[in-house]
Order: structure tokens, then sequence, then C-alpha cells
């Protein structure tokens, strides 16, 4: 039997676990093309540590190349077109089928869509936008700092409080903080909106650094001139430093596709991320699975992906549906960080429990990313 071809689309937490698993479980039953524009992987957290911890980009990057995996070969090219019914994808340095096409090419950063933004700068969601904010916070010594939330969907929902942990800290240690307000605004309308007990410890965190938060809040546009951001409520907030969140869209390529809905998203399947294409499955930011959108969402959902295509290959029972069960690490910028662990869909109803701060938090998370380079990349 020929080996099963597998197109994997994006080489985030969900592409580069789905490929390691394939390769693992199926050996020489299964060829693995993963694809990528970009030419290294950066967690998502490492963005902080490079605007307040003094990291590089380059000493957070890791880059593809290492990646040395029997029936993997990663490829960094940029996907021009995709036909889902044919399996068939086409880049700028050629063309690709397969048997089986995973699309993880997760959410693209949208500034454009809040008026003002460009203008304004401050977007630190993506490492180069995080990089460039590094001069700006390590120089601020006073004024008023707003991190600013402007989608309803955005990946990581604990970032900007992390952020605003960070920041307390970053300002406490060059004692400047009593000089500067944190001020952080989102339309959510809580920190975790299906949990009051988690939601309360959050914003009793913030409380106890002297940062205000502004829920159930829309940024309407940004004026670059007068340094405010406008609300959809008439109201407007002054800012001497932005820290924005964009708005996030699928990449225009997965629209043009036909596989995205009404809703600008890949509608999946929540138990085997399939979607409504025979042998097409998409997993992480890129759907709109009812779960949020996270680096161990998608994670989680490219190891269902997998156990689902080792079942098929092997004529085994259907696995167990994806459970939708996460732990969340929450940098407090102090070395301490706490957690929340989530459970989305294997109960009655989402559940949040979380852990306070501690310097066993901090020793986990860190384990969670050196086990991830090790699985990942062969890195120690």
């Amino acid at each position: 039997m020929a080996p099963l071809r597998v197109l994997v689309l994006g080489a985030g937490f969900g592409g580069l676990e789905l490929s390691t698993r394939l390769a693992g479980d199926l050996g020489d039953d299964v060829r693995v093309t993963l694809i990528d524009k970009s030419d290294a992987f950066v967690f998502g957290f490492s963005k902080l540590d490079v605007m307040f911890e003094g990291r590089t980009l380059d000493e957070v990057r890791l880059p593809y190349r290492s990646i040395d995996r029997p029936n993997v070969e990663f490829r960094q090219e940029t996907v021009l077109s995709i036909d889902p019914e044919k399996k068939r994808v086409v880049t700028d340095q050629g063309s690709h089928e397969a048997d089986v096409l995973v699309v993880a090419l997760g959410a693209d950063l949208d500034v454009d869509a809040t008026p003002g933004l460009a203008a304004c700068g401050g977007e630190f969601y993506s490492p180069e936008g995080a990089a460039a904010l590094t001069e700006a916070v390590a120089g601020f010594t006073s004024g008023d700092i707003v991190i600013a939330v402007l989608g309803g969907f955005f990946k990581c929902p604990p970032a900007p409080y992390e952020t605003a942990f960070m920041l307390h800290d970053h300002l406490a240690r060059r004692q400047v903080r009593d000089s500067c307000t944190i001020t952080l605004v989102t339309p959510m309308p809580k920190p975790v909106p299906i949990s009051d007990e988690v939601s309360n410890a959050i914003l009793g965190l913030c409380e106890q650094r002297g940062i205000t938060t502004r829920h159930s809040t829309w940024v309407e546009h940004l004026d670059d001139a007068k340094r405010v951001l406008r609300l959809r409520d008439g109201g407007t907030l002054a800012f001497d430093l932005l820290l924005a969140v964009p708005v996030h869209r699928a990449p225009q390529v997965v629209v043009d596709s036909g596989l995205t809905e009404d809703d600008g998203w890949i509608a999946v399947d929540p138990a085997t991320l399939a979607t409504r294409f025979p042998g097409v499955y998409a997993v992480g930011d890129v759907t709109s699975a009812p779960v949020p959108r996270a680096g161990v969402i998608a994670e989680g959902e490219a190891s269902t992906v997998a156990d689902v295509l080792v079942a098929q290959m092997r004529g085994d029972p259907a696995p167990p549906p994806f459970p939708g069960e996460i732990t969340c690490y929450v940098e407090m910028g102090d070395g301490t960080i706490g957690k929340v662990d989530v459970n989305f869909l294997s109960g009655p109803a989402p559940t949040a429990v979380f852990t306070p701060p501690s310097l066993k938090g901090a020793a986990e998370k860190q384990e969670f990313g050196a086990m991830r380079r090790r699985r990942w990349f062969g890195l120690s």
C-alpha cells in the first residue's frame, strides 16, 4: 500500500503537533509535507519576553530547518490557492496534491480593520510588532498606557492580562510605575466568560496592581493626532503608549478557497475537526470550533486529527472526540505564573479552574516550552 500523503498548511502549534504525531505513529506509511511562509516558529508567549524581558527575536525563534524527522518534509512556501475538492494547493514554489489536506494557517492580524491603528502603531501581537515596541516600552517613564483588544475573537484570551501584569512589573522594576497608568480595554464581558470564579481572580490581581479594566468596550477608531481611542459608546480614552491586539480574520487565501462560512471562519466537526470537504480537516485559529483561539487548543485539535487518521489507516474504531481540555499559563511578571485549567467540550457545560500564581507554575510553563522544543524540533 502506498504511503498516505498528508499536506499540512501552517507550521504553528497545530501543524507541528500533527506532523510529529503522524510521523511517529505511522512511520513509513505516511508522507507529510509541512508548508509555512515563515522560516521559524515563535511561541506566542515569547513576544512578551521580547517586549519586557530584553530577549531578541533571534533568541526566541526556532528555525524550521531544525526539524529532522523521517517522512516529514518542511517547505518554506507561501500558499497562493487552495482547492479543497481536489486537495490541491498552489504555492509560490509550485503545486502540491495530497490524500489528506489539513489547514492550520491560523488567523491574520487585520490592522486596517480599525481606522487609525496603522498610523498610531502599537500592534504587539506579531513577533515583529512586539520587537518594534521594545524601545518605546523601555523608554517610557510617565503617562497613560492603554492595552486595547480591538476585535471580539483573538488568540490567547489571557494574553492582554499577562501583558498588563508584565508591564506593571517592568515599570515597577524601573521605579516609574507610580508615574504611569495602565488601562486594559476589551469587548469581552470578563476575562474568562465561562467562569465568574476565574474572572474574579484575574480581576483581583489587576486591582492589586492598580490596573484599570474596561470590559464590554469596543474601540471604533483611533485618533493619532489627539492620541485618543474613540469608543463605540461615544466616549474617548487618551493614551501616550498604545499596545493593541488587532482584529483577527481568516487568511484571504482560505476565504478565497470556499472553505469559510458566513462568519468568516472554517466550520468543522468539533469531534473530528473534519470540514465539509472529504479528506480535508482544519485546526487552530482558522476554525469556528466552539473553543478559544489558542496554541494549546490547536495542538489538542491536531492530536485528535492524528488519532482519526491513524485509526483510518489501521482500520481501528473511531477514536474519542476532541475533549476541548487545556491548561493556560498566565504570566504575572514577578517570576510567578498562574494556571487556568479549562474544559469546553467534555462535560455538560464548560468549566474553568484557576490556580494562583506560584514559582511551581513558572517551572511547569518552562517545562511546557522545553518539551515542545524537544518533540517538534529535537532541541534541548
